[in-house]
């Protein structure tokens, strides 16, 4: 799509987690340049970002989400490179799966670095910076709503940072700030792929999917595109971009280690 058109033509848009080849920060990216966007791309390993970056033309900055002076400089950057900041969007996580009385002190406090205290700071300074209003969204999870084995560390700081997004969508309206969080299930990504390549592992999940399949990067995409533009009248929710899932469940961990075996 031609620079200056597009949904979110003359936009500025930061994601954090675009370091990682194909994972849902790049493609957000690449998304949100074709429908106009300037984008700043960040994450914590430079040369994937650079390389991002100049397919979109666009800007990179690194930045660890646990390191709050690292996000100010990527907000200071955002804004002093594009002139502004209308959306930022987070997609960073840890997928930690440990049974609950397995999961030890460092890993708790690892977790809420990266999945609580992290994006608490990171829509902080976003907040800050948005002095002609904007959208913020969070990359939540299915299972900050509904269960799955051995992932309360996750899912616990994904709900505690869900509610977060209520508070400041809450109190920054007035300021025409949307604040948002999108909950994927289970996704075909980088992260997921070898898993994925086992046809009896996908049949397990998908069967808990009403619209029949798992979801993709690209429906995320969609998805963010919708809330970061002005098309979107919504603030302080939680879409469920799953397909249905939340109407039913996840596996329990039995069952998924059964298909992994091919039983």
């Amino acid at each position: 799509m031609m620079a200056g058109s597009g949904r979110l033509a003359g936009k500025v848009a930061l994601i954090l987690g675009a370091a990682g080849k194909d994972n849902m920060g790049q493609v957000l990216a690449q998304r949100f340049a074709r429908e106009g966007a300037k984008v700043m791309v960040a994450g914590r390993h430079e040369s994937p970002l650079c390389e991002l970056a100049a397919k979109i033309e666009g800007a990179y900055v690194t930045c660890d989400i646990t390191v709050e002076t690292e996000i100010t400089e990527m907000i200071a950057r955002t804004v002093a490179r594009f002139g502004g900041l209308d959306i930022a969007v987070n997609t960073t996580g840890w997928g930690l799966l440990k049974p609950f009385l397995e999961t030890s002190r460092e890993e708790l406090e690892r977790m809420t670095a990266l999945q609580f205290i992290g994006p608490f700071q990171f829509m902080q300074a976003a907040v800050k910076a948005m002095a002609r209003g904007g959208s913020i969204i969070q990359i939540s999870s299915a299972t900050a709503t509904i269960m799955l084995d051995h992932h309360a560390a996750y899912m616990g700081t994904k709900a505690g940072t869900d509610h977060v997004v209520r508070c400041i969508a809450n109190e920054f309206g007035e300021r025409g700030i949307r604040v948002n969080s999108i909950s994927p299930g289970l996704t075909a990504s980088p992260m997921t792929g070898e898993r994925m390549q086992s046809e009896k592992f996908v049949e397990v999940f998908r069967k808990e999917y009403p619209l029949g399949r798992i979801g993709t990067l690209e429906d995320v995409a969609q998805a963010a595109v919708w809330l970061a533009s002005d098309e979107s009248f919504m603030t302080g929710q939680n879409l469920q971009i799953n397909g249905g899932l939340t109407l039913r469940r996840n596996p329990r961990r039995a069952e998924i280690d059964a298909a992994l075996r091919g039983a």
